[in-house]
């Protein structure tokens, strides 16, 4: 199945935006506050993990061979972040409560 060329373009779109997006995670792992590095840690873990699904699925697009193990390493780390963020979330209720 040929893919149009014009699909290509937002996809390397979307890459360069997660790309841009590590540059403030980077920053502000930097910075004093350690609650402020931890939630910064799993930002950059999302943005890396989205860059990596969406760079797996723009390869396999364009080169003839199979990229999905990128995306699916994307895609777990991903789910990984997300729980971690859902789980401190949790905590941070219940220590409220």
């Amino acid at each position: 199945m040929d893919i149009p060329d014009w699909l290509l373009w937002p996809a390397l779109g979307a890459a360069l935006l997660q790309a841009l997006a590590l540059v403030p995670g980077i920053r502000r792992l930097r910075g004093p506050n350690p609650a402020a590095r931890t939630k910064a840690r799993l930002d950059l873990l999302d943005s890396i993990a989205s860059l990596f699904l969406i760079t797996g699925l723009l390869l396999s697009m364009t080169v003839g061979e199979s990229w999905l193990w990128l995306s699916f390493t994307g895609l777990t780390l991903l789910t990984l972040a997300y729980a971690v963020k859902g789980l401190r979330l949790l905590r941070a209720r219940r220590a409220a409560a």
